[in-house]
């Protein structure tokens, strides 16, 4: 999955990595960047992917594609495709370049619009990732957490550099008795809750 990532994919990735650097101290307001996950972090959710169980695998907070790309290589590896969710017209147009430009987008569908308004369509879920909003944190971890299939897993970012943010839902993941839950400090703190058997 890593050493044989296509050209293409790299190139993009490089691209959104300068741009999401540059954004970060050339003064582009918060809803304009793309806050994306730094490549540990990428690598980490992919390992995660390819690993889970049989069931949609989902996205909650596109941003330009980034870490799309990432889940993206674990769906080469299992014959998978990922469903990506973004509410922000103009990050659906940047995921759209990212996924053309990479090649991704047979792998990818990209749905324009809030999660927490289409999660009714979603059936079995094995693997999500939740990177949007902390606002919607909460909401999403009640819609997906039923969703997951034995196995399934839901990993969050951002949930050690907007700890205070997320201590709720962080405190409530890790005593829910359906999952196994803990945070991985990896890039910005990763909560990995998989589901129980």
């Amino acid at each position: 999955m890593f050493h044989d990532i296509p050209l293409e994919i790299l190139e993009r990735m490089h691209e959104l990595e300068r741009r999401d650097e540059a954004d970060r101290v050339d003064g582009t307001s918060r809803l304009e960047r793309l806050r994306q996950i730094p490549e540990e972090t990428g690598r980490f959710i992919a390992l995660w992917a390819a690993s889970s169980p049989e069931g949609a695998m989902i996205e909650i907070g596109t941003s330009a594609g980034y870490s799309a790309l990432w889940l993206a290589l674990a769906c080469r590896a299992t014959a998978r495709t990922l469903t990506t969710f973004e509410v922000l017209p103009k990050k659906v147009a940047l995921a759209r370049e990212t996924f053309s430009q990479a090649g991704v987008d047979d792998l990818v569908t990209l749905v324009e619009g809030d999660f927490l308004a289409c999660a009714g369509e979603l059936g079995p879920v094995g693997f999500c990732f939740l990177d949007a909003e902390k606002e919607v944190y909460e909401s999403c971890y009640d819609l997906v957490v039923p969703r997951l299939v034995p196995g399934g897993l839901l990993v969050a970012d951002n949930a050690i550099n907007h700890r205070e943010t997320l201590q709720p839902m962080i405190d409530a993941a890790l005593a829910d008795e359906r999952v196994d839950a803990l945070v991985v400090p990896i890039g910005k703190g990763e909560l990995v809750c998989r589901r129980k058997n």
